[in-house]
């Protein structure tokens, strides 16, 4: 913009992130573009992102320099990413102000940042409310203005600054004098520039792939950001945003088979160690790997990861996604137990995850009023209709598992709400095979009791 009065540097996670205290996962990428990057250019100033710096050579050095040099530093401590908290706390050793500290309402703060003013909003996962947006953007757009027409001596916010008295921020030294360049033979032609394209970029090329369905081409690009940045820091864990999102586009691509995609995947994520993990994420991805490999080749070890994945993710999460697919997997798993006792286990177990699956179901659709059309974007309308939908049917497929009469009923609610005919599609699916597994229970071998 042209007015601009500086720059402002985002310390944040990007892609989505898993909150292990919560279970959710949110898209700090939403939370970046709809409400901290709209909000900083509201106040005049330019934002950028880690991701969005043009650069050669390690990104850790523009890093620390805008750490330094940003006129302003806003701090996203959501799913309490540790990179920011590393960040701020670089920040806060370097500057005495104008570092603003933010983070989705349930983060729980821990004891060293009770000193620090955290401003928060509310982030609904996968997307975050227009009226949430709106008034979020105005609290940090005020925020901003605020603590730039303090005086200096006013607006200390850095609690290192606060409690040390008389410590003065660093300075840049002179830079050292360039060695003197040898000129080019007149003949030759100057280099053309090259400008590499930022993480960011990249990946909006990605999404924008992924839109058109086209997984091939969207995992040879994020194949490249993995590249670029393991380049840029070779000592560095990889991000878990980058290995999951590949793992998903790899299977998601079929190629150069079904199978082949799907055995890719499982090596990819097996880098995130989902036996042990309580990343949400990597549980919901690891099973739903291993079940579509258990549907191609039958082998128990996959269909008994898948459960243990999905089992583990719900009661972590405590959602109706892996509740559903927990539930479907244990009665494929009761119909193929050997000894009785172990399928019925198994069909008991679904039926009491389907009723919690239920009561979660009712919840959410209790605290998620549609949005008002006259307000909410196009965006949030469709990503509500899909939630929506998704809820609906889940509801109506536990009620097909729990062998309730007004399944259908709920089942046809389910299908008129569907934004898509694909979804009603794969429901109608999932629910068959659902009714094929139920019509062998193990409970109708029950002799009584006398």
């Amino acid at each position: 913009m042209p007015n601009e009065k500086g720059t402002c540097f985002v310390v944040m996670g990007f892609g989505k992130k898993a909150d292990f205290e919560s279970g959710r996962t949110l898209d700090l990428d939403r939370s970046y573009r709809n409400l901290i990057k709209p909000a900083v250019e509201g106040a005049g100033f330019k934002c950028i992102r880690a991701d969005e710096i043009v650069h050669s050579g390690l990104i850790d050095v523009p890093m620390y320099q805008q750490l330094l040099g940003a006129d302003i530093v806003v701090a996203d401590l959501s799913t309490s990413n540790k990179n920011a908290f590393y960040e701020l706390g670089i920040r806060h050793a370097l500057r005495p102000y104008t570092t603003i500290v933010i983070a989705e309402e349930g983060m729980k703060a821990p004891f060293d940042v009770n000193h620090v003013v955290v401003r928060s909003y509310r982030h609904l996962g996968e997307d975050i409310g227009f009226d949430e947006v709106m008034r979020f953007r105005g609290l940090l757009t005020d925020a901003i203005a605020t603590i730039t027409a303090q005086p200096t001596d006013q607006r200390v916010d850095s609690p290192v600054y606060r409690f040390v008295n008389g410590l003065a921020p660093p300075r840049l030294g002179e830079p050292a004098p360039a060695a003197p360049a040898h000129p080019a033979p007149p003949s030759a032609a100057p280099a053309a520039p090259t400008a590499a394209p930022t993480h960011s970029a990249l990946m909006q090329q990605v999404e924008d792939t992924v839109k058109r369905n086209d997984f091939v081409t969207a995992k040879g690009l994020l194949g490249v950001v993995r590249t670029m940045m393991k380049n840029e820091a070779p000592n560095r864990a990889e991000d878990p945003y980058i290995i999951q999102r590949l793992a998903f586009l790899t299977y998601k691509s079929k190629h150069p088979t079904e199978e082949a995609a799907l055995q890719e995947a499982w090596r990819l994520l097996t880098a995130l160690d989902p036996d042990t993990s309580n990343d949400t994420e990597t549980l919901g991805l690891w099973g739903a790997v291993r079940k579509r490999l258990w549907t191609l080749t039958q082998d128990v070890a996959h269909l008994d990861a898948a459960v243990r994945a999905h089992e583990r993710g719900f009661y972590l999460r405590n959602d109706y996604y892996n509740g559903i697919n927990l539930a479907f997997l244990l009665n494929i798993r009761s119909s193929r137990e050997s000894g009785p006792a172990d399928a019925i286990a198994d069909f008991v177990l679904a039926r009491r995850v389907r009723k919690e699956v239920i009561e979660i179901c009712e919840k959410w659709l209790a605290d998620n009023p549609p949005p008002a059309t006259q307000t909410a974007t196009a965006q949030a309308l469709k990503q509500d209709a899909e939630n929506r939908y998704w809820v609906l049917a889940t509801v109506g497929e536990a009620m097909v598992g729990l062998g309730d009469p007004a399944a259908q009923q709920q089942l046809d609610k389910a299908y008129a709400a569907a934004p898509a005919e694909w979804l009603a599609d794969s429901t109608r699916e999932q629910v068959a095979k659902l009714r094929t597994l139920l019509a062998d229970s193990p409970l109708k071998h029950l002799k009584p009791v006398a």
